[in-house]
């Protein structure tokens, strides 16, 4: 103890009470939940309060065995920076051995010690002559900090140091060890368990830091695993866990130093910054898209993990980062739409669009809601007899006292959820107005109910359809399930296609609607075959003598015959295409000039004047309809 601090320190009462006030202060700051740093600085500051002629010190152990400078508010700047990222050792000062030892090391002369021969020349200048360090170990025996005491006189410590330093490691190591403990924690509330990668709420916090960052400064992918349902319900959780981990490992791998982020179920956020990356992020987007294209064991099946991307960049436009949020997520809700698998960057007028959409989903949600869907009914003729074969049922949403056409509001079908309920509650109608129509003792043939790409993909339209007939009692032969072209054409994984092969084998009929508008050709029948074609209206309008329209459904309904394909033309407007179809082969078509699509009263007054096989007056046979 220095001379001029003895007579302060007469007796043991007055070390106990000097101890004490030490460890009140310190235990305050830790159980108020103060940083690791301020804690041991002002431990620092209060023993060399205490006593004033050392210099205090804390430096931390990392894992690797590297020591860092945590406290040490007395000693130079240049020193402790020179200390920083030194490796512990047997000849490393007494910091240093002190940790590799585990032991204190009493330093009495840095000038002629051999541990500090590498190091007394960074601390001899600044007029420091002997170190003190005592070791600060964990539980399970690791260094990981030491407390040193630096004199400016060549001595040792004094048996009142001792005293106030032993209070000062075990003050240190509690410090330490909660801190660790609330470092844990965040850790494991910003990480996501199973995969390991920072999870939403570390997301959120990483936005929030970028609030205000210039424009261009960093860009945004939101990215969803398009495959993870089907993996979990086919091969089971357990494969789906381990889809998510290789996935997550790949696009982190594909996109660093960009940040990775698992934000749900199968969502990922990647946070870009570094000027390469936002130079090109179609190019970052296609390595993320390349990663994950390669086959991986998951669970002992061979999985291709299938993703789709959206993208932004904050720009001068963007009020904040929800901003750039919601840009990336209608750019993700559009690269599903026109293709999943890829990437879409969002643009401009892609907000627009995507307003106007999510305008159309609430309106259809809220009709489904409100019972505001109706089934109208346009009926399809034979052309020779004018006699009711079948009818297409089409959706109509109430608005007040009028109705609009699915037109109007189709975009709203590109959400999934709302497409399948839709189709749900078109099925439910149409068996109800089947029961009716059978009831009545019409000799009812069958009515087309049109599909999504979402019935058909979600695997489940067969048994929503079986279920509405199976509560009206109605045969499902009465039923054609009607599916566009695009539809079926429109996925690459043969999803549809399968769908389709699906139903048939139940037993329910499938026809192609729209045929010749999209890119299917009569070669896909052969494997993906369906019961009746329905040629688009477009080819109907351009019948003239001739012409290629007409030799193309020429040959198609010859084709279609060898094939055991029903043909019905879409659209037909005058006299002269119905003679025009007649003379190539056409049987059956339905259009304006036979009726438009009405509800359910008038198509039953229709089907009872002019359904095939009803008994009626022989001169109302061939009578048009209005």
């Amino acid at each position: 103890m220095s001379l001029s601090k003895k007579s302060q320190y007469q007796g043991d009462d007055d070390t106990v009470t000097v101890l004490l006030h030490l460890q009140n202060e310190i235990l305050k700051m830790i159980a108020r939940g103060a940083g690791l740093t301020p804690t041991c600085t002002m431990l620092c500051v209060e023993v060399e309060r205490i006593l004033p002629d050392v210099i205090c010190s804390v430096l931390t152990v990392d894992a690797a065995g590297l020591l860092h400078p945590l406290a040490s508010p007395s000693l130079p700047e240049i020193y402790s920076q020179a200390l920083d990222g030194s490796s512990v050792g047997p000849l490393a000062g007494s910091c240093g051995t002190a940790a590799y030892l585990k032991t204190e090391i009493t330093v009495s002369d840095i000038g002629t010690d051999i541990r500090w021969a590498q190091f007394k020349h960074l601390v001899l200048p600044h007029g420091l002559r002997a170190c003190w360090s005592s070791p600060i170990c964990d539980a399970d025996g690791r260094a990981i900090a030491t407390f040193a005491l630096y004199y400016r006189n060549a001595r040792g410590p004094t048996v009142f140091e001792r005293e106030v330093v032993a209070n000062c490691v075990n003050l240190t190591q509690i410090a330490i060890e909660r801190h660790e403990r609330v470092l844990e924690h965040q850790r494991r509330a910003f990480t996501d368990a199973l995969t390991g990668c920072p999870n939403r709420a570390a997301y959120h916090a990483a936005l929030s830091k970028l609030e205000g960052a210039a424009v261009g400064s960093w860009a945004l992918f939101v990215l969803d695993l398009d495959n993870l349902k089907v993996v979990n319900d086919t091969f089971g959780h357990h494969a789906g866990d381990e889809l998510l981990q290789i996935a997550s490992n790949r696009i982190s791998a594909a996109v660093s130093p960009g940040r990775t982020f698992r934000v749900g179920g199968d969502e990922f956020a990647v946070i870009l910054q570094a000027p390469e990356a936002l130079c090109n992020l179609e190019k970052i987007a296609d390595e993320v898209l390349g990663a994950l294209s390669v086959a991986a064991d998951c669970g002992g099946h061979s999985i291709v993990p299938r993703a789709t991307i959206g993208g932004a960049t904050v720009s001068s436009d963007d009020a904040g980062v929800g901003s750039v949020r919601q840009n990336a997520d209608f750019a993700l809700y559009h690269a599903k739409e026109t293709g999943r698998g890829g990437f879409i960057r969002y643009w401009v007028g892609l907000r627009s669009n995507m307003t106007r959409r999510i305008g159309a989903i609430r309106d259809l949600s809220a009709a489904l809601r409100e019972d505001r869907i109706e089934a109208h009914y346009q009926p399809i003729f034979r052309l020779d007899t004018r006699e009711i074969v079948g009818l297409e049922a089409l959706c109509r949403m109430r608005i007040g006292d009028n109705l609009v056409s699915a037109a109007s509001f189709h975009e709203a079908t590109v959400d999934a959820q709302v497409a399948t309920s839709l189709t749900a509650r078109m099925m439910t109608l149409v068996a109800a107005d089947l029961r009716r129509w059978l009831d009545l003792g019409i000799p009812f043939q069958h009515v087309g109910i049109n599909v999504s790409s979402a019935d058909l993909s979600g695997g489940a339209v067969g048994q929503v359809l079986a279920a509405a007939l199976e509560r009206e009692r109605v045969p499902p032969d009465h039923v054609i399930l009607e599916v566009t072209e695009t539809v079926y054409m429109g996925r690459g994984d043969q999803v549809i296609q399968q769908a389709i092969r699906a139903l048939r084998a139940d037993g329910i009929r499938v026809a192609l609607d729209d045929f010749g508008t999209g890119f299917a050709s009569l070669t896909h029948l052969l494997t993906v075959p369906v019961d009746v074609i329905k040629i688009d209206k477009l080819f109907v309008d351009h019948l003239e003598p001739d012409g290629v329209s007409v030799t193309i459904v020429e040959g198609l309904i010859r084709t279609a015959k060898k094939m055991g394909i029903r043909i019905v033309a879409e659209g037909i407007e005058t006299e002269e295409q119905v003679e025009q179809l007649r003379a190539i082969g056409c049987t059956l078509g339905q259009g304006y000039i036979f009726s438009p699509a009405v509800n359910r009263d008038t198509t039953t007054a229709l089907l009872l004047g002019h359904a095939q096989g009803i008994l009626r007056p022989r001169n109302t046979a061939r009578s048009g309809v209005a």
